[in-house]
């Protein structure tokens, strides 16, 4: 039976199990041998990462052509417009092509935070937000490249969700297993 282990990867931690560098990797967290990410989280983001010892669910949560759903909770530098939000709904445009459409909201900061270590920098004169952005696709650094294309930088991302599998519950650094239905990557559980 294949194994899923749904993960709040803090931040800092690369989203691997060994460095040769000595950089803070999965193997601090999650001491379950054969594992490996269902996608990538960079070092600098921080949230939920599926591992699994099944290569066939890897590639159903991973493969962009299944196109499925990541939620991520951004704090960005500045209040985003309307027109901000409705560019990141109908897509932009990136030096790699043009996006696919993201569900884009104004959030508030989300009630179940924890204090990021080191803490974000902030500007005194300019104040911070936080929007809910859908994606379903992951390019590199996408979510940082386009909230900065809408005049919008991204101080902190975290990974909410990945298809119905969220963070619920999970404090940085820990995880649990979840179930797994054959062809059902998408209608994990809890």
């Amino acid at each position: 039976m294949s194994r899923l282990i749904l993960l709040n990867k803090p931040y800092g931690v690369l989203p691997q199990f060994t460095d040769d560098q000595g950089r803070p990797t999965l193997a601090a967290h999650v001491p379950v041998c054969d594992v490996y990410a269902a996608g990538r989280l960079d070092r600098d983001s921080e949230g939920l990462l599926a591992l699994s010892d099944d290569g066939a669910l890897i590639a159903r949560i991973a493969a962009p052509k299944n196109k499925m759903p990541k939620t991520y909770w951004v704090q960005v530098e500045g209040i985003p417009t309307d027109e901000a939000l409705a560019a990141l709904r109908a897509g932009v445009t990136l030096k790699d092509g043009p996006t696919l459409p993201a569900e884009a909201r104004r959030m508030g900061e989300p009630d179940a935070l924890w204090p990021r270590d080191p803490p974000v920098r902030f500007r005194a004169a300019i104040p911070t937000s936080w929007i809910a952005l859908t994606l379903r696709e992951g390019r590199n650094r996408q979510v940082r490249r386009m909230t900065a294309a809408v005049g919008f930088p991204t101080l902190r991302l975290i990974r909410w969700s990945i298809g119905d599998w969220t963070l619920d519950g999970l404090a940085p650094g820990q995880w649990r297993e979840a179930p797994v239905r054959a062809g059902k990557a998408a209608k994990g559980r809890r």
